[in-house]
């Protein structure tokens, strides 16, 4: 089966013509002839070639939109998990087989080149990756957007494990060219910080301290069948004064690299350790220099065309991923008043129409806050800027109980600013809108009914389904016919063939060859045999205490420990595979990575238990790693504590590739189980409500294990260091932890979840079953597009019609 795209009439290319376009690149770009090039030389030279096909529609697209006087939308995010983008350029450009053919005849392999890519390290998790596919979404429905993020010299950082412990280390994607970005130096804007507030003829004049210029790095981000292209801009951060030479001919060599060191820092990495004052202040700064960039930007573009600075929301759409760019409202504020001679009261509310704010957390330390002093040492302008709009909401709204507010307590509430200053806000599944409703704003959805609404989260299925699962891809267009990337619902054709025997045969045999392909690897990579008739049983995603990674490893314990009794009679072999990231602040979570992996070590090491279990943690969890285990996972960890997960993404993913879900009723769980039914999913656990009610039992730990003799057996082997034996007191905090607080409800979940478990084994024995239960998820995902999530965005929020 092949990858082949869409046949684009206009943009596709024979293997003749690609041929001549990969040798002239080779030649005339890298300076290279085709008896000296290296795999390095040769991916290059495709990637150009591929990137000169999407410039046409991207310029077609941008003159559209110019020559129409569209509406644009504007999508500010401090995260964009890309991935690697040439397998998905010539699948969005139907150019997979010529490419192929074309890299053969150089005798050349294509699939080695695409994973010769780097993996762009623009994101974390969940968030990063669903900027990225709302932009490919944005292109595929003709949606005119950009994308502003900051170019990361080093993004997130490349994980490993010494002894079990995460360590990080620098991230290196950039130590390469890379060839899909096309710079802009004309596109520069100067940012500023620090300094003082001064009054000049009764208006108030920020005069910063400190300076760095922002400069501009665009990617086409080209849609399905190359119909529309939209830009993602990164910034770079670049001295305004490239090097003090006095200081420096005085011997001060430091201080004459002051301003390129800024400026580097601020580019430099993803989500610094923020548990220092010094780290906070340049998360701030980060947080600023993106937002603030993108602003004058927008206004720049703007204003080419237009004169009425109020007539700004009949063109703009600005959209805030989470509230890291929050503070664009009071940044748009100040750039409309103090720089465009605004009155303002009409600066706020040409803001408020042009601003929405997507929440993606209910978590209190997540909804950001700055002490008073930090924002007002950053951002003294913006400072009296937010207290300003406070006031003015607290008159405007007389009734708003005293306790409400964005500055209280010597704190700048960034949720509370990002709310008031957004015309629209949305949760981002059923469950998890109302409970922003319910309990995060309360008294601010009464004061603004209609404010909050929902857009449930969606996936592209190019990337994860028709890249990332060609198998199953092929097998889907022969059930359904073509046309079903663009138009996902069409997947509720595959009902009329799940019972059918010589389907299911089909899909197993595309399940298993995804999951011969990981047992390969997990052996290559990390020495572990592990059986491809085993059941793989993962949990990716970033490691927090509320995504209960912990839960999952205790259970994985007590399922040994029940192996090695005999106490499972016809055990199912499996394979437990974990992977993700914890923020190298984050001291739990850090445990928790430790543990697993301690745990790994004796139980693949087992020889009484053998293959029926073994444990997998591979390091440097990123979106090429998602792309080879989504694809053969046979079931899906989603077992967040209920009311804490917004909505997740990889939930999706994992239901779109035929891998029913273990959950609890969190985030867009509800909603995949409501689509497959009880029968498809495999629930436990309390509901949002339940968990609310047991935590006001201060002994709700104590009892919960006390009532479990599965659990108290695991926190005893690990108390007594079962799986540390160098240091049998080492999780002894962890323990601890788990008897006297356990906030996350671990211990009162596990039976439940342990039960739950045991309803997977008796499943998978079943084989037929077991791929009809399968095959129903991939046929009921189709709700779960993120192209149903952006016609959502366009029509409640951005008010925006497509261009297809």
């Amino acid at each position: 089966m092949t990858n082949a795209g869409p046949a684009v009439n206009d943009l596709s290319l024979s293997p003749d013509r690609l041929q001549s376009s990969v040798l002239h690149h080779l030649t005339f770009t890298l300076g290279k002839d085709a008896p000296n090039a290296s795999r390095y030389d040769w991916r290059m030279a495709l990637s150009f070639a591929i990137r000169d096909r999407i410039v046409e529609p991207w310029f077609a697209s941008t003159r559209r939109t110019w020559a129409e006087n569209r509406k644009r939308v504007y999508y500010l995010s401090m995260e964009f998990l890309i991935g690697r983008l040439l397998e998905d350029a010539t699948i969005n450009l139907g150019l997979y087989e010529a490419a192929e053919k074309t890299m053969a005849g150089f005798g050349q392999d294509l699939e080695t080149l695409i994973q010769d890519e780097p993996d762009a390290a623009l994101g974390n998790g969940g968030l990063g990756r669903l900027a990225a596919c709302f932009m490919e979404s944005m292109a595929t429905l003709g949606c005119p957007a950009y994308g502003y993020g900051i170019r990361y010299e080093h993004g997130l950082f490349r994980q490993r494990f010494e002894g079990g412990r995460q360590v990080e280390t620098p991230e290196d994607w950039l130590n390469q060219a890379h060839p899909w970005e096309f710079p802009r130096p004309e596109s520069s804007y100067t940012v500023g910080f620090k300094g003082e507030v001064e009054t000049r003829d009764g208006r108030e004049v920020w005069v910063p301290g400190e300076t760095v210029l922002a400069e501009a790095h665009d990617t086409p981000v080209i849609g399905w069948a190359g119909k529309w292209a939209n830009t993602l801009r990164l910034w770079a951060a670049k001295p305004t004064t490239m090097f003090d030479l006095a200081r420096f001919n005085r011997g001060d060599y430091a201080a004459a690299a002051e301003p390129e060191a800024l400026a580097r820092t601020l580019s430099r990495v993803l989500y610094p350790d923020d548990t220092t004052y010094q780290g906070k202040e340049l998360r701030l700064k980060q947080e600023f220099f993106l937002t603030s960039a993108a602003l004058q930007d927008i206004l720049r573009r703007y204003l080419y065309a237009h004169d009425d600075l109020k007539a700004l929301p009949k063109h703009v759409a600005i959209q805030m991923n989470d509230t890291h760019p929050a503070i664009a409202g009071p940044e748009l504020v100040r750039l409309l008043s103090d720089e465009h001679g605004l009155p303002f009261e009409d600066a706020l509310s040409t803001a408020r129409a042009c601003l929405g704010y997507t929440n993606h957390t209910l978590l209190p330390e997540a909804l950001e806050r700055w002490a008073t002093f930090t924002f007002g040492t950053v951002l003294p302008r913006h400072m009296q800027i937010v207290e300003r709009i406070d006031s003015w909401h607290r008159r405007t709204y007389p009734s708003r109980p005293h306790y409400v507010g964005i500055v209280k307590h010597h704190e700048v509430r960034m949720g509370e600013l990002a709310f008031i200053m957004s015309h629209k806000v949305n949760g981002v599944s059923a469950l998890h809108s109302d409970l922003v409703k319910k309990n995060l704003f309360p008294e601010l959805d009464r004061l603004h009914p209609g404010r909050i609404i929902n857009q449930t989260n969606g996936v592209t299925p190019r990337r994860w389904l028709k890249m990332s699962n060609p198998a199953l891809a092929g097998l889907i267009t022969d059930a359904v016919g073509t046309g079903w990337e663009d138009d996902l619902d069409r997947l509720d054709g595959l009902r009329a063939h799940v019972d059918d025997a010589g389907f299911r045969d089909r899909f197993a045999a595309a399940k298993r060859a995804n999951k011969a392909q990981v047992s390969d690897w997990i052996g290559r990579e990390f020495g572990v045999k592990v059986s491809p008739d085993a059941l793989f049983d993962v949990q990716v995603k970033r490691i927090h205490e509320y995504k209960r990674q912990l839960l999952n490893i205790l259970e994985c314990i007590a399922h040994w420990h029940a192996l090695r009794s005999g106490a499972i009679s016809n055990p199912v072999p499996r394979v437990r595979i974990f992977g993700g990231k914890a923020a190298p602040g984050y001291a739990v979570a850090k445990e928790i990575i430790r543990l697993i992996n301690d745990v790994a070590v004796v139980v693949n090491n087992d020889a009484k238990t053998g293959d029926l279990l073994k444990i997998v943690y591979p390091p440097n969890y990123n979106v090429s790693m998602a792309e080879r285990l989504v694809p053969a996972a046979d079931l899906s960890e989603q077992i967040s504590t209920a009311g804490k997960e917004a909505s997740g993404t990889g939930n999706m993913k994992f239901m779109m590739n035929g891998a029913p879900t273990i959950g609890t009723l969190d985030g867009a769980n509800v909603e995949i189980l409501a689509e497959v039914g009880e029968e498809n999913f495999f629930l436990f656990g309390l509901t949002a409500e339940e968990v609310q009610k047991r935590r006001e039992d201060p002994e709700h730990s104590r009892k919960a294990i006390e009532a479990s003799q599965p659990l108290q057996d695991v926190l005893q082997m690990i108390a007594e260091g079962r799986f540390s034996p160098d240091e049998p007191e080492r999780y002894h905090g962890l323990v601890h932890g788990m008897w006297h607080s356990d906030y996350f409800l671990v211990a009162s979940d596990f039976d439940a979840y342990h039960a739950a478990q045991k309803r997977v084994d008796a499943a998978y024995a079943d084989p037929g079953a077991w791929v009809r239960m399968a095959a129903m998820n991939t046929a009921r995902s189709g709700f779960f597009s993120s192209d149903r999530t952006i016609r959502g965005y366009m029509k409640d929020v951005w008010d925006v019609t497509p261009a297809l």
